[in-house]
């Protein structure tokens, strides 16, 4: 009997290393010499390797027939071949091109990360937003895994090297987003609007941004949409959470394509789940829905179009904090709207144009309330208690247009310049014990110039200036910016950055004096980076100086001032330990500021001095299962407590110290099975997703009563997150863009 079996076992393994074909070989470039970290693989299949440092792969495959042999490295062109596959060991030898030049060149990269479908190593892909960890699919929330960024949870927005989070601005195709968070929620903070997947490329800077963008005080998150998709394609969406579907048009000439998509999200299922430390009378919810359209106008010109319209509400309650019997009750409802138009041609052999517009409108109405035991409205008079019943009406809106022409002058060199024009209209009412009602206009304009200079491939310079004026302010700066880069033989490059940045005071210090100036800010950046297909590491340190920032005490002024100065650490590897990508950050800040009503020159309570990130993803290919991990830490932010000395005239500081560190280990799996028959192109993607698994307590910061005695910590509504989703694909296989990442 055992020898039966024996050869059962046998007869099986004998079938299976028939069904597999063996393909290896080396991949070298055109002078013969071995390229290291080449994806070799078949097309649209599971099948693939990574060449060794002496240029050799081998796999095997079970697929059949004529197949499409597909290799990518960075510094290369795209190499693709027939192959027939008919069960004999199979030896293929790979010569490949290198890219046009400017991929040899030296790039300046002070203070800018960026993404893009040849740079991918350098920082996150839409792939890396959607599989890290502790992101949830949000960009702002994947970026804070970077250096530079401060883990910040009680308020939206980007916190960059000392500055707060309205001093970085994200632009979309070139043009400024008025409203890229859902409007703010007391002392909890909101995410992003955009999905990952509708952007192509990404340049994240904590610094020295280029000038053709402004009024951005600490960094700049540059988003551009997709161009043409690949083809056809439906999606639908079922989580834990909600409901999503669309479907995108691609015509048979791939000249055009359009597509709409909608999403409904509700966090009733997770608050039945998870306990929340406020009291949610309107759960919140979310309906989404976009469109878009890419006419392809000629060989080399494309117009894309991208609008949304979103609308949302949620209503919580919150023990007050001066009483020990009454709550606060605030009540939200959200509607924005967002639509960018754009388009690029080249004109000639050296010219090219770009011209884009947007709009965007935001309408938030508030109500707060006093209330009792019962959740009845109470009516107090005197402070603090005749302030907490108020009614809001915010209405903002973004209209602009945009234009920049190139001169490209052989080679890498090039000229460019242009101009934009935005007009702001804000519109605020605002009801407690008075009715007030406050219109702004602004019409916003700049000029622009930059060039990027290359002495040879190893020295190259950006050199640009901004001219800007707010009609609001009704005053003019003149702004330089100038970067240079210089390649160390094969150890790398080094980058030098310097300009200065101003940015307008928030409408809400407008409304109360618009005779209020500029913020100013100085950064002063040196970079070292080395990048190779398989792994990037940066080294930088920043100074920055802050000037005329806004204070409140004892009228609005801009005698504000602060500095901020630091250095930080960045290393991503794909190629040490096989289908594993890892990346570690760390960040070293040192700043101060005087500003608002701060007695004196204080550490801001958003800044924390040591922050570090670890990011790892394991791709598991015969169970096509991912397994990602992320763990953010933080050393503890101060928190102070002000009060008014009326003996003195001043504010006081009457209480601080340090939050506790801040930890979070996040995980998430993804697995990737197609559905139905294996050519179907009906793909599936389960995601699995838990925040915080370690149940750590957080603690962001304090709020005092009104008279000071009472300190009330600030937390997350909940220790934790769970997410669980279930996304089909019919059309395209996005399963092998996230295989392929890691590879």
């Amino acid at each position: 009997m055992r020898v039966v079996l024996l050869l059962v076992v046998c007869l099986c393994w004998q079938a299976v290393v028939n069904a597999q074909t063996q393909v290896s070989g080396r991949v070298t470039d055109k002078a013969g010499k071995p390229v290291p970290g080449a994806s070799v693989g078949i097309k649209d299949s599971y099948d693939g390797a990574t060449s060794d440092s002496t240029g050799h792969y081998r796999f095997t495959t079970e697929e059949k027939g004529v197949q499409q042999v597909v290799v990518s490295c960075i510094g290369y062109q795209l190499w693709e071949q027939p192959l027939t596959v008919e069960g004999a060991a199979l030896v293929l030898d790979i010569k490949l091109k290198e890219q046009p030049s400017e991929l040899k060149a030296v790039v300046v990269t002070a203070g800018s990360f960026e993404a893009s479908d040849s740079k991918r190593t350098t920082v996150l892909n839409s792939i890396d937003v959607a599989t890290t960890a502790s992101a949830n699919a949000d960009i702002t929330a994947a970026i804070r895994t970077l250096p530079g960024t401060q883990q910040v949870g009680e308020k939206e927005g980007l916190f960059i090297r000392g500055g707060s989070g309205e001093e970085a601005k994200v632009f979309i195709d070139g043009t400024l987003v008025n409203n890229y968070f859902y409007s703010a929620v007391p002392d909890i903070s909101q995410r992003g609007r955009f999905s990952p997947f509708i952007f192509k490329g990404t340049v994240f800077s904590s610094g020295g941004y280029s000038a053709l963008y402004g009024q951005a005080l600490s960094g700049a998150l540059i988003l551009e949409t997709i161009d043409l998709p690949e083809r056809t394609e439906a999606s639908l969406g079922i989580s834990s959470v909600g409901l999503s579907g669309g479907y995108q048009y691609l015509n048979k000439k791939k000249t055009f394509s359009g597509g709409a998509s909608y999403a409904y999200t509700n966090l009733l299922p997770y608050f039945a789940l998870v306990k929340q430390r406020v009291d949610y009378f309107k759960v919140p919810a979310y309906h989404g829905a976009d469109a878009n359209f890419r006419w392809k106008t000629s060989k080399t010109g494309l117009l894309k179009f991208y609008g949304t319209f979103q609308a949302n509400r949620l209503g919580i309650r919150t023990a007050d904090i001066d009483s020990a019997s009454l709550k606060n009750a605030f009540g939200l409802k959200n509607h924005n709207l967002y639509g960018n138009l754009s388009w690029r041609e080249k004109l000639g052999d050296d010219w090219h144009i770009y011209l884009g517009s947007s709009f965007s409108t935001n309408r938030d109405d508030i109500q707060n309330q006093l209330q009792n035991r019962q959740n009845e409205q109470q009516d107090i008079d005197g402070l603090p208690w005749n302030i907490k019943t108020f009614d809001a009406l915010v209405k903002g809106s973004l209209t602009q247009v945009k234009a920049v022409l190139e001169r490209k002058f052989g080679g890498l060199t090039a000229f460019r310049f242009g101009g934009e024009y935005q007009y702001f209209h804000d519109d605020l009412s605002y009801t407690d014990t008075l009715n007030r009602h406050n219109i702004i206009n602004d019409h916003f304009k700049a000029a622009f110039a930059e060039a990027d200079i290359y002495v040879t491939n190893n020295l190259a310079a950006k050199i640009g200036t901004r001219v800007e004026h707010s009609s609001l302010l009704d005053k003019a700066n003149l702004v330089p910016r100038v970067s240079l880069a210089y390649r160390l033989g094969k150890l790398g490059q080094a980058s030098l950055a310097y300009g200065i940045f101003y940015q307008k005071p928030e409408k809400t210090q407008l409304v109360i004096d618009p005779g209020l100036s500029y913020t100013r800010a100085s950064h002063y950046i040196a970079n070292f980076q080395k990048v190779t297909a398989t792994r990037t590491l940066r080294i930088e340190a920043f100074y920055k100086k802050y000037e005329d920032l806004v204070k409140t005490y004892p009228a609005l002024n801009n005698n504000g001032y602060g500095y901020a100065k630091g250095v930080e650490l960045f290393w991503r590897d794909r190629k040490t330990v096989k289908y594993v990508d890892y990346w570690v950050s760390y960040s070293f800040l040192d700043t101060k500021r005087d500003y608002l009503n701060y007695p004196y020159s204080l550490t801001p309570n958003f800044a924390a001095k040591h922050t570090a990130s670890l990011v790892v993803k394991r791709f598991i290919t015969n169970w096509k299962t991912q397994v990602n991990a992320s763990y953010s830490f933080a050393t503890g932010r101060p928190y102070y407590g002000f009060r008014y000395n009326a003996g003195a005239s001043k504010y006081e500081v009457f209480d601080q110290g340090d939050t506790p560190p801040y930890n979070n280990l996040s995980l998430s799996i993804n697995y990737l099975p197609n559905i139905g028959k294996q050519n179907s192109k009906t793909f599936v993607v389960w995601v699995l997703s838990v925040n915080n698994v370690l149940n750590q307590q957080q603690l962001y910061n304090y709020n005092y009563s009104y008279n000071g005695l009472i300190r009330q910590p600030v937390r997350p509504p909940a220790n934790q997150f769970f997410f669980i989703g279930c996304f089909f694909s019919f059309g395209v296989d996005r399963s092998q863009d996230i295989i392929n990442s890691n590879l």
